[in-house]
Protein backbone atom coordinates (compact mmCIF):
# COMPACT_ATOMS: atom_id res chain seq x y z
CA UNK A 1 0.00 0.00 0.00
CA UNK A 2 1.59 3.61 -0.91
CA UNK A 3 0.86 6.30 1.51
CA UNK A 4 -0.11 9.65 1.08
CA UNK A 5 2.62 11.96 1.41
CA UNK A 6 0.19 14.85 2.37
CA UNK A 7 -2.54 14.55 4.70
CA UNK A 8 -6.19 14.30 2.70
CA UNK A 9 -7.71 16.99 4.93
CA UNK A 10 -4.68 19.26 4.46
CA UNK A 11 -4.21 18.40 1.25
CA UNK A 12 -7.71 19.63 0.02
CA UNK A 13 -7.19 23.21 1.51
CA UNK A 14 -7.76 26.06 -1.50
CA UNK A 15 -4.44 28.41 -0.96
CA UNK A 16 -6.09 31.73 0.27
CA UNK A 17 -7.43 33.76 -3.17
CA UNK A 18 -6.66 37.29 -1.61
CA UNK A 19 -2.95 36.39 -0.65
CA UNK A 20 -2.31 34.47 -4.22
CA UNK A 21 -3.24 38.21 -5.85
CA UNK A 22 -1.30 40.12 -3.31
CA UNK A 23 1.79 37.80 -3.38
CA UNK A 24 1.77 37.96 -7.48
CA UNK A 25 1.54 41.65 -7.38
CA UNK A 26 4.34 42.33 -4.88
CA UNK A 27 6.51 39.80 -7.01
CA UNK A 28 5.96 41.83 -10.13
CA UNK A 29 6.45 44.47 -8.93
CA UNK A 30 9.75 43.49 -6.99
CA UNK A 31 10.58 42.98 -10.76
CA UNK A 32 10.22 46.39 -11.70
CA UNK A 33 6.85 46.62 -12.78
CA UNK A 34 4.34 49.57 -11.94
CA UNK A 35 1.45 47.43 -10.60
CA UNK A 36 -0.97 48.59 -8.58
CA UNK A 37 -3.11 46.14 -6.06
CA UNK A 38 -6.53 46.03 -5.16
CA UNK A 39 -6.22 42.79 -3.84
CA UNK A 40 -5.21 43.29 -0.13
CA UNK A 41 -7.25 43.45 3.11
CA UNK A 42 -5.71 45.66 4.88
CA UNK A 43 -5.59 49.32 5.97
CA UNK A 44 -2.89 51.50 4.27
CA UNK A 45 -2.14 53.69 7.50
CA UNK A 46 0.30 53.14 10.33
CA UNK A 47 -0.58 51.79 13.72
CA UNK A 48 -1.58 54.87 15.44
CA UNK A 49 1.51 56.00 17.85
CA UNK A 50 -0.15 55.62 21.04
CA UNK A 51 -0.28 51.99 20.68
CA UNK A 52 3.36 51.10 19.26
CA UNK A 53 3.89 53.63 22.50
CA UNK A 54 2.40 50.76 24.30
CA UNK A 55 4.01 47.81 22.91
CA UNK A 56 7.70 49.60 23.14
CA UNK A 57 7.24 49.73 26.87
CA UNK A 58 5.68 46.13 26.89
CA UNK A 59 9.21 45.09 25.21
CA UNK A 60 11.05 46.61 28.31
CA UNK A 61 8.44 44.76 30.67
CA UNK A 62 10.36 40.64 32.34
CA UNK A 63 7.25 39.61 32.51
CA UNK A 64 6.19 40.11 29.22
CA UNK A 65 8.71 37.94 28.35
CA UNK A 66 7.45 35.05 29.89
CA UNK A 67 4.66 32.34 29.18
CA UNK A 68 1.08 33.77 30.00
CA UNK A 69 -2.29 32.36 30.10
CA UNK A 70 -3.74 30.50 27.01
CA UNK A 71 -6.48 32.37 27.01
CA UNK A 72 -5.39 35.95 26.89
CA UNK A 73 -3.79 38.17 29.48
CA UNK A 74 -6.51 38.98 32.08
CA UNK A 75 -6.84 42.55 31.51
CA UNK A 76 -7.11 42.65 27.68
CA UNK A 77 -10.06 39.91 28.23
CA UNK A 78 -11.39 42.57 30.44
CA UNK A 79 -10.85 45.11 27.99
CA UNK A 80 -12.18 43.16 25.51
CA UNK A 81 -15.79 42.81 27.56
CA UNK A 82 -15.99 46.05 28.56
CA UNK A 83 -15.06 47.36 24.25
CA UNK A 84 -17.82 45.03 23.20
CA UNK A 85 -20.34 46.45 25.15
CA UNK A 86 -19.22 50.02 24.24
CA UNK A 87 -19.39 49.53 20.85
CA UNK A 88 -22.42 47.17 20.28
CA UNK A 89 -24.38 47.28 24.07
CA UNK A 90 -23.39 43.11 24.14
CA UNK A 91 -22.58 42.52 27.56
CA UNK A 92 -20.30 39.42 28.39
CA UNK A 93 -17.82 38.20 30.89
CA UNK A 94 -14.06 37.72 30.52
CA UNK A 95 -14.70 34.05 31.39
CA UNK A 96 -16.34 34.48 27.57
CA UNK A 97 -13.80 35.70 25.58
CA UNK A 98 -10.82 34.05 23.81
CA UNK A 99 -7.70 36.23 22.53
CA UNK A 100 -6.26 34.80 19.55
CA UNK A 101 -3.39 34.92 16.77
CA UNK A 102 -5.38 37.07 14.73
CA UNK A 103 -8.88 37.35 13.73
CA UNK A 104 -8.24 33.70 11.37
CA UNK A 105 -7.24 32.34 14.21
CA UNK A 106 -10.48 32.42 15.95
CA UNK A 107 -12.40 31.35 13.17
CA UNK A 108 -10.42 28.24 13.08
CA UNK A 109 -11.04 28.11 16.70
CA UNK A 110 -14.40 28.36 16.75
CA UNK A 111 -15.36 25.63 13.62
CA UNK A 112 -13.15 23.19 15.61
CA UNK A 113 -14.80 23.52 18.91
CA UNK A 114 -18.55 23.63 17.23
CA UNK A 115 -18.78 21.35 14.51
CA UNK A 116 -18.71 17.37 14.40
CA UNK A 117 -18.56 15.55 10.97
CA UNK A 118 -21.55 16.02 8.75
CA UNK A 119 -22.98 19.69 10.27
CA UNK A 120 -23.76 21.95 7.79
CA UNK A 121 -22.74 25.70 7.99
CA UNK A 122 -24.98 27.66 5.69
CA UNK A 123 -22.86 30.85 4.34
CA UNK A 124 -24.00 33.92 2.03
CA UNK A 125 -22.31 34.69 -1.07
CA UNK A 126 -19.92 36.19 -1.79
CA UNK A 127 -18.06 35.12 1.17
CA UNK A 128 -14.99 35.98 2.77
CA UNK A 129 -12.29 32.93 0.93
CA UNK A 130 -11.06 31.75 4.32
CA UNK A 131 -14.90 30.32 5.65
CA UNK A 132 -15.28 26.99 3.97
CA UNK A 133 -11.55 26.11 4.84
CA UNK A 134 -12.14 25.43 8.43
CA UNK A 135 -15.20 24.09 8.45
CA UNK A 136 -14.15 21.31 5.93
CA UNK A 137 -11.08 20.50 8.34
CA UNK A 138 -13.85 20.10 10.98
CA UNK A 139 -15.35 17.96 9.11
CA UNK A 140 -18.15 20.25 8.24
CA UNK A 141 -20.58 21.09 5.12
CA UNK A 142 -20.71 24.86 3.66
CA UNK A 143 -23.85 25.48 2.18
CA UNK A 144 -23.77 28.55 -0.28
CA UNK A 145 -26.47 31.07 0.31
CA UNK A 146 -26.40 32.65 -3.09
CA UNK A 147 -26.85 36.61 -3.48
CA UNK A 148 -26.66 39.13 -6.19
CA UNK A 149 -26.08 42.82 -6.38
CA UNK A 150 -29.84 43.74 -6.92
CA UNK A 151 -30.37 42.06 -4.22
CA UNK A 152 -27.54 44.39 -2.00
CA UNK A 153 -25.73 40.93 -1.20
CA UNK A 154 -27.82 40.09 1.55
CA UNK A 155 -29.59 36.69 2.14
CA UNK A 156 -33.11 36.27 2.90
CA UNK A 157 -34.95 34.62 6.04
CA UNK A 158 -36.53 32.60 2.74
CA UNK A 159 -33.45 31.61 1.32
CA UNK A 160 -32.15 30.53 4.47
CA UNK A 161 -35.33 28.48 5.20
CA UNK A 162 -35.00 26.93 1.66
CA UNK A 163 -31.63 25.97 2.07
CA UNK A 164 -32.40 24.74 5.73
CA UNK A 165 -32.26 20.90 6.72
CA UNK A 166 -31.77 18.30 9.83
CA UNK A 167 -28.28 18.69 9.29
CA UNK A 168 -28.05 22.60 9.78
CA UNK A 169 -25.90 23.43 12.83
CA UNK A 170 -24.74 27.82 11.89
CA UNK A 171 -24.93 30.38 10.49
CA UNK A 172 -22.27 32.61 9.69
CA UNK A 173 -23.43 35.96 9.33
CA UNK A 174 -21.02 39.13 8.20
CA UNK A 175 -22.26 42.58 8.34
CA UNK A 176 -20.33 44.72 7.34
CA UNK A 177 -19.15 42.50 4.63
CA UNK A 178 -16.19 41.15 3.15
CA UNK A 179 -15.72 41.40 -0.04
CA UNK A 180 -19.22 42.72 -0.88
CA UNK A 181 -18.84 45.85 1.47
CA UNK A 182 -22.95 44.94 2.38
CA UNK A 183 -24.52 46.20 5.49
CA UNK A 184 -27.76 44.48 6.65
CA UNK A 185 -30.53 47.23 8.30
CA UNK A 186 -31.40 46.52 11.32
CA UNK A 187 -35.02 45.07 10.35
CA UNK A 188 -32.97 42.13 8.65
CA UNK A 189 -30.76 41.37 11.58
CA UNK A 190 -33.71 40.63 13.45
CA UNK A 191 -35.32 38.47 11.27
CA UNK A 192 -32.60 36.75 10.79
CA UNK A 193 -31.96 36.10 14.13
CA UNK A 194 -35.02 35.34 15.25
CA UNK A 195 -35.36 32.55 12.76
CA UNK A 196 -31.96 31.20 14.13
CA UNK A 197 -33.60 31.35 17.71
CA UNK A 198 -37.09 29.34 15.81
CA UNK A 199 -34.81 26.92 14.60
CA UNK A 200 -32.40 26.31 17.41
CA UNK A 201 -29.72 27.16 14.65
CA UNK A 202 -25.84 28.63 16.11
CA UNK A 203 -25.13 32.73 14.81
CA UNK A 204 -21.12 33.50 13.75
CA UNK A 205 -21.52 37.04 14.16
CA UNK A 206 -18.27 38.23 12.44
CA UNK A 207 -18.07 41.81 13.39
CA UNK A 208 -14.45 42.97 12.42
CA UNK A 209 -15.62 45.64 10.33
CA UNK A 210 -17.83 47.10 12.90
CA UNK A 211 -16.39 50.58 13.12
CA UNK A 212 -16.14 50.81 9.22
CA UNK A 213 -19.65 52.33 8.09
CA UNK A 214 -20.35 55.19 5.87
CA UNK A 215 -23.03 57.53 5.08
CA UNK A 216 -26.22 56.76 7.35
CA UNK A 217 -25.19 52.96 7.80
CA UNK A 218 -25.47 51.65 10.89
CA UNK A 219 -23.63 48.49 12.35
CA UNK A 220 -25.69 46.56 14.51
CA UNK A 221 -24.97 43.22 16.61
CA UNK A 222 -27.01 40.43 16.06
CA UNK A 223 -26.39 39.55 19.69
CA UNK A 224 -27.82 42.71 21.18
CA UNK A 225 -30.33 42.69 18.75
CA UNK A 226 -31.53 39.07 19.70
CA UNK A 227 -30.75 38.27 22.72
CA UNK A 228 -33.19 35.26 22.77
CA UNK A 229 -30.09 33.78 20.74
CA UNK A 230 -28.47 33.14 24.37
CA UNK A 231 -25.60 30.68 24.16
CA UNK A 232 -26.42 29.95 20.31
CA UNK A 233 -23.94 33.21 19.23
CA UNK A 234 -20.48 33.50 18.49
CA UNK A 235 -19.33 36.61 17.84
CA UNK A 236 -15.81 37.24 16.18
CA UNK A 237 -13.67 40.42 15.80
CA UNK A 238 -10.21 41.47 16.39
CA UNK A 239 -7.60 44.70 16.43
CA UNK A 240 -6.64 44.47 12.42
CA UNK A 241 -9.06 46.55 10.47
CA UNK A 242 -9.92 49.36 13.03
CA UNK A 243 -6.95 50.13 13.87
CA UNK A 244 -5.04 49.35 11.68
CA UNK A 245 -2.98 45.91 12.87
CA UNK A 246 -2.83 43.40 10.80
CA UNK A 247 0.38 42.38 10.88
CA UNK A 248 -0.11 42.23 14.94
CA UNK A 249 -1.96 39.01 15.00
CA UNK A 250 -4.59 39.80 17.62
CA UNK A 251 -7.91 38.46 17.37
CA UNK A 252 -11.15 37.71 20.02
CA UNK A 253 -14.00 35.12 19.94
CA UNK A 254 -16.86 35.70 22.52
CA UNK A 255 -18.95 32.61 23.46
CA UNK A 256 -20.61 30.43 25.99
CA UNK A 257 -18.48 29.71 28.77
CA UNK A 258 -18.45 25.64 27.73
CA UNK A 259 -17.39 26.93 24.05
CA UNK A 260 -15.20 28.96 24.91
CA UNK A 261 -13.26 26.65 27.15
CA UNK A 262 -13.00 23.80 24.24
CA UNK A 263 -11.46 26.62 22.15
CA UNK A 264 -9.40 27.11 24.78
CA UNK A 265 -8.13 23.77 24.85
CA UNK A 266 -7.36 23.32 21.39
CA UNK A 267 -5.53 26.82 21.40
CA UNK A 268 -3.18 24.88 24.56
CA UNK A 269 -2.06 22.46 22.07
CA UNK A 270 -1.80 24.40 18.83
CA UNK A 271 -0.46 28.01 19.70
CA UNK A 272 -1.10 28.89 23.50
CA UNK A 273 -0.76 32.16 24.12
CA UNK A 274 -0.44 34.93 21.98
CA UNK A 275 2.65 37.19 22.12
CA UNK A 276 2.38 39.44 25.28
CA UNK A 277 3.97 42.49 23.46
CA UNK A 278 0.67 42.51 20.91
CA UNK A 279 -1.72 42.08 23.17
CA UNK A 280 -0.40 44.68 25.16
CA UNK A 281 -0.30 46.69 22.04
CA UNK A 282 -4.25 45.46 21.34
CA UNK A 283 -5.08 46.47 25.19
CA UNK A 284 -4.06 50.46 24.07
CA UNK A 285 -6.05 49.99 21.21
CA UNK A 286 -9.53 48.69 22.74
CA UNK A 287 -9.34 50.86 25.93
CA UNK A 288 -7.68 53.88 23.79
CA UNK A 289 -9.13 56.65 22.10
CA UNK A 290 -11.16 56.41 18.97
CA UNK A 291 -9.68 59.65 16.93
CA UNK A 292 -7.59 57.90 14.67
CA UNK A 293 -9.91 55.29 14.00
CA UNK A 294 -12.33 57.61 12.76
CA UNK A 295 -9.36 59.83 10.63
CA UNK A 296 -9.02 56.68 8.78
CA UNK A 297 -12.57 55.92 8.35
CA UNK A 298 -12.97 59.38 7.11
CA UNK A 299 -10.19 58.46 4.17
CA UNK A 300 -11.63 55.08 3.39
CA UNK A 301 -15.20 57.14 3.00
CA UNK A 302 -13.88 59.89 0.40
CA UNK A 303 -11.76 56.86 -1.66
CA UNK A 304 -15.26 54.78 -1.16
CA UNK A 305 -17.10 57.41 -2.95
CA UNK A 306 -13.97 57.62 -5.54
CA UNK A 307 -14.30 54.64 -6.55
CA UNK A 308 -17.90 54.01 -6.95
CA UNK A 309 -18.37 56.84 -8.81
CA UNK A 310 -15.38 55.51 -11.70
CA UNK A 311 -16.14 51.86 -11.76
CA UNK A 312 -19.84 52.80 -12.40
CA UNK A 313 -18.79 54.47 -15.37
CA UNK A 314 -17.18 51.68 -16.83
CA UNK A 315 -19.69 50.58 -19.62
CA UNK A 316 -21.04 47.34 -18.90
CA UNK A 317 -19.79 47.31 -14.82
CA UNK A 318 -22.83 47.35 -12.31
CA UNK A 319 -20.92 48.25 -9.05
CA UNK A 320 -23.21 48.68 -5.63
CA UNK A 321 -21.84 51.83 -3.86
CA UNK A 322 -20.20 49.95 -0.66
CA UNK A 323 -21.85 50.22 2.43
CA UNK A 324 -18.90 49.10 5.00
CA UNK A 325 -15.62 48.09 5.45
CA UNK A 326 -12.92 48.92 2.61
CA UNK A 327 -14.31 47.08 -0.56
CA UNK A 328 -16.05 47.58 -3.52
CA UNK A 329 -17.66 44.66 -5.29
CA UNK A 330 -18.34 45.29 -8.70
CA UNK A 331 -20.23 42.88 -11.25
CA UNK A 332 -18.80 42.06 -14.53
CA UNK A 333 -21.11 39.91 -15.71
CA UNK A 334 -21.82 41.60 -18.62
CA UNK A 335 -18.31 41.80 -20.37
CA UNK A 336 -17.99 37.78 -19.67
CA UNK A 337 -17.76 35.69 -23.02
CA UNK A 338 -16.21 38.26 -25.21
CA UNK A 339 -12.97 39.15 -26.40
CA UNK A 340 -10.88 41.41 -24.49
CA UNK A 341 -7.30 42.64 -25.35
CA UNK A 342 -7.32 39.45 -27.75
CA UNK A 343 -8.25 36.95 -25.68
CA UNK A 344 -11.63 35.43 -25.03
CA UNK A 345 -12.73 36.48 -21.40
CA UNK A 346 -15.00 33.50 -19.82
CA UNK A 347 -14.62 34.04 -15.98
CA UNK A 348 -13.75 36.61 -13.84
CA UNK A 349 -10.41 34.62 -13.53
CA UNK A 350 -9.74 35.60 -16.70
CA UNK A 351 -10.65 39.09 -16.29
CA UNK A 352 -8.25 39.15 -13.25
CA UNK A 353 -5.43 37.88 -15.10
CA UNK A 354 -5.59 39.56 -17.66
CA UNK A 355 -5.80 42.68 -16.33
CA UNK A 356 -3.01 41.87 -14.28
CA UNK A 357 -0.82 40.89 -16.92
CA UNK A 358 -1.95 43.24 -19.27
CA UNK A 359 -3.26 46.59 -17.30
CA UNK A 360 -0.90 45.74 -14.50
CA UNK A 361 -4.11 46.10 -11.89
CA UNK A 362 -4.47 43.20 -9.26
CA UNK A 363 -8.06 42.40 -8.08
CA UNK A 364 -9.35 39.38 -6.75
CA UNK A 365 -12.03 37.34 -9.38
CA UNK A 366 -15.04 36.11 -7.58
CA UNK A 367 -14.81 32.63 -7.79
CA UNK A 368 -12.11 33.01 -4.90
CA UNK A 369 -15.44 34.04 -2.79
CA UNK A 370 -17.76 31.55 -3.75
CA UNK A 371 -19.30 32.95 -6.81
CA UNK A 372 -18.12 34.32 -10.01
CA UNK A 373 -19.20 37.30 -12.17
CA UNK A 374 -18.11 39.68 -9.48
CA UNK A 375 -14.51 41.07 -8.27
CA UNK A 376 -12.84 42.27 -4.88
CA UNK A 377 -11.54 45.78 -5.12
CA UNK A 378 -10.15 47.18 -2.15
CA UNK A 379 -10.10 51.08 -1.50
CA UNK A 380 -7.61 50.74 1.74
CA UNK A 381 -4.88 52.22 -1.11
CA UNK A 382 -3.87 56.11 -1.86
CA UNK A 383 -6.03 57.96 -3.79
CA UNK A 384 -3.63 58.58 -6.40
CA UNK A 385 -2.83 54.95 -6.91
CA UNK A 386 -7.06 54.40 -6.35
CA UNK A 387 -7.53 56.81 -9.44
CA UNK A 388 -5.02 55.51 -11.90
CA UNK A 389 -5.95 51.52 -11.11
CA UNK A 390 -9.31 51.92 -11.85
CA UNK A 391 -8.42 54.64 -15.12
CA UNK A 392 -6.40 51.51 -15.97
CA UNK A 393 -9.30 49.49 -15.41
CA UNK A 394 -11.53 51.41 -17.32
CA UNK A 395 -8.85 52.07 -20.34
CA UNK A 396 -7.70 48.70 -20.86
CA UNK A 397 -11.94 47.33 -20.78
CA UNK A 398 -12.60 50.22 -23.63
Amino acid sequence: MTLDRISRRVGAIAPSATLAVSNKAKAMRAAGENVIGFGAGEPDFATPQHIVDAAIAACADPAMHKYSAVGGLPELKEAVAAKTMRDSGYGCEASQVLITNGGKHAVYNCFEALLNPGDEVLLPTPYWTTYPEPVALAGGVTVPIITTAEGGFRASVEQLEAARTENTKALVFVSPSNPTGAIYPRDEIEAIGRWAVEHDIWVICDEIYEHLVYGDNEHYSMATLVPELGDKVIILNGVAKTYAMTGWRVGWMIGPADLIKAAQNLQSHSTSNVANVAQAAALAAVTGPLDAVYEMREAFDRRRRTMHSLLSGIEGVLCPEPEGAFYAYPDFSALLGNEIGGRRIDTTLDLADILLEEAKVAIVPGEAFGVGGGARLSFALGDDDLSEGVGRIADFLS
